[in-house]
């Protein structure tokens, strides 16, 4: 597997190498080893997740405080469009966002590391959504972002208004919302 940078340095996309023939393919999607040296450090998952959702189903902005969890996503059926924004004060990207398509079929991933929002839109009929996450779920941790905010200016490829959740409805603008350090 590779490491491909984004505009965010510590947001990375995860290539994994895929072996292919006339029967199939077949590819690691996890390797400690491997993603350790990747992203240079050793890192701790201690949570798997798994959502379906349908054509503009948004989710997000989510991350925790002081919880924080880093996150390694892809997609195992259909596309969505992914979302990481740093809300680290300290760091010269706060209030950054990058984006990346991903895919069942382009088999990327994203690591989305601890003190940055996440969300995605979802682009195909139908996507499978896995994640594995370096902290475990705390509602009372949980803070939300603004999906829309425009001082963060998130270029979503809408299709008209996306679905969301009432607690992503009530996320609150860069400004605004807690936020690392």
């Amino acid at each position: 597997m590779k490491a491909i940078a984004t505009a965010i340095p510590d947001v990375l996309v995860i290539e994994p190498t895929v072996f292919g023939d006339a029967r199939g393919s077949f590819y690691e999607s996890w390797n400690q080893r491997a993603f350790d040296g990747l992203v240079g450090r050793e890192v701790r998952f201690v949570q798997d997740n798994h959502s379906t959702s349908a054509r503009g189903v948004l989710r997000g902005m989510h991350f925790q405080l002081p919880r924080a969890q880093g996150k390694l996503v892809r997609v195992i059926e259909g596309e969505v469009f992914d979302v990481a924004v740093d809300m680290r004060r300290s760091s010269p990207t706060f209030g950054r966002w990058v984006g990346e398509r991903l895919s069942a079929q382009n088999r990327r991933m994203l690591w989305v590391p601890e003190g940055f929002a996440h969300g995605f839109l979802v682009t195909s009929e139908i996507a499978q959504f896995l994640y594995k996450a370096t902290e475990f779920y705390s509602p009372a941790d949980e803070r939300t972002l603004m999906w829309n905010d425009p001082a963060v200016g998130i270029d979503w490829p809408l299709e008209g208004e996306p679905q969301l959740k009432a607690r992503d409805l009530q996320g609150l603008p860069v400004a605004r919302v807690e936020a690392f350090p």
